[in-house]
């Protein structure tokens, strides 16, 4: 590889064949050199959890013709990163990109991403990290329309860097190209998923459950990706990993500790 060029760590959680990292894959190399550890099957939703009762098994793999090098992995997202970090690069990246997933990681759907984990697992080794996400779940989703933006903020981050600890959750509106308005710097909505658990019973007698359910934004601000998505704007959310409530300190001092 060449090293004058960025190296771009790129990893997702729908898998190693998923559209949106191949989609991902093919605008990183027109900016560097990419070195792929994605899982080798889908891992949605698993959020920063981490292999640790079972061993890692990462396999080189060749899906396209191409300068990029290219692993399956056998864990989450976030293991995807400590392996490549750790095991399997020469050097530090230039940048790590998390996706394109397919659905949304606004609000906080963030919390349960696996593509969202990987940049901030990214963001914990010191690597600018970005988490791009369209809101098309659709295995023939089609991510021409984002191709610009993400390249865009892509060069952005890799000019301009990212404060110590935070990386970028990117959101991208299922629209013509023509209709977005280009992005939008904003916080993460007040939100949250309304369970409705359904319980069923397999044909051995045993129960089971389903679940699913229906989002609800609390948040009546205009300055939230909520907002920036039904407004036909890419949302773009700084994320940092120090989850401390810092305005809480001070309160939670005057509790009497005796």
């Amino acid at each position: 590889m060449n090293t004058e060029r960025p190296l771009i760590l790129v990893v997702n959680d729908d898998g190693v064949t998923a559209p949106g990292i191949r989609t991902l894959i093919r605008l990183m190399k027109t900016i560097g050199d990419v070195v792929v550890v994605a899982p080798n099957s889908p891992q949605s939703g698993m959020s920063h959890a981490i292999t640790l009762e079972a061993p890692l098994y990462v396999e080189r793999v060749v899906l396209e013709s191409g300068s990029q090098i290219e692993y399956a992995c056998s864990g989450t997202p976030a293991d995807c990163v400590k392996l490549a970090f750790n095991k399997l690069l020469t050097r530090k990246p230039d940048l790590c990109v998390s996706g394109i997933n397919h659905g949304s990681n606004s609000s906080t759907n963030v919390l349960y991403s696996g593509t969202m984990a990987a940049a901030l697992e990214g963001a914990i080794k010191g690597i600018p990290s970005i988490g791009f996400s369209l809101l098309d779940h659709s295995q023939d989703a089609d991510f021409s329309q984002s191709e610009e933006f993400v390249l865009k903020i892509a060069k952005q981050v890799l000019k301009n860097g990212l404060p110590s600890g935070v990386c970028l959750n990117v959101n991208i509106p299922k629209l013509p190209k023509e209709e977005l308005k280009g992005f939008k710097i904003c916080r993460q909505a007040d939100g949250k998923w309304q369970e409705d658990i359904e319980e069923r019973i397999s044909p051995l007698g045993k129960i089971y459950y389903w679940l699913f359910g229906s989002f609800v934004n609390f948040d009546k601000g205009n300055d939230t990706d909520i907002w920036a998505l039904e407004n036909n704007y890419i949302s773009v959310v700084p994320v940092q990993f120090d989850l401390t409530a810092h305005d809480s300190i001070q309160q939670l001092k005057t509790w009497n500790n005796g």
